[in-house]
């Protein structure tokens, strides 16, 4: 399963991790975001001690939200040595995720 990220724990979980990080920015109301989640935790499972995988919350967690300008969801980014390298916006298949992960790695 993919990590809860919440505004207290991001830095350290994201900012910080020495491994590609991708995060998942969704809401329980939004029904492209529950196509997407099951997706982002398979992903995780595949990509286990390779990548992080986590899920941010939007309407639990809008300091991160805001500090990242996220105003569609689902809304993905990629970050490499806390910094956003690539982003997607919307539901797509798992093998557009899984290219650009590995892009990262």
């Amino acid at each position: 399963m993919a990590l809860e990220i919440t505004d207290a724990n991001f830095e350290e979980v994201v900012l910080k991790s020495d491994k590609p990080v991708l995060v998942d920015f969704w809401a329980e109301w939004c029904g492209p975001c529950r196509m997407v989640g099951p997706v982002v935790d398979e992903i995780s499972k595949e990509y286990e001690g390779k990548v992080v995988v986590g899920k941010v919350n939007v309407d639990n967690n809008p300091q991160i939200s805001t500090q990242f300008g996220i105003r569609n969801i689902p809304a993905l980014l990629f970050f490499k040595n806390g910094e956003v390298v690539d982003k997607q916006v919307g539901a797509v298949p798992k093998s557009v995720l899984a290219g650009k992960l590995d892009k990262q790695l």
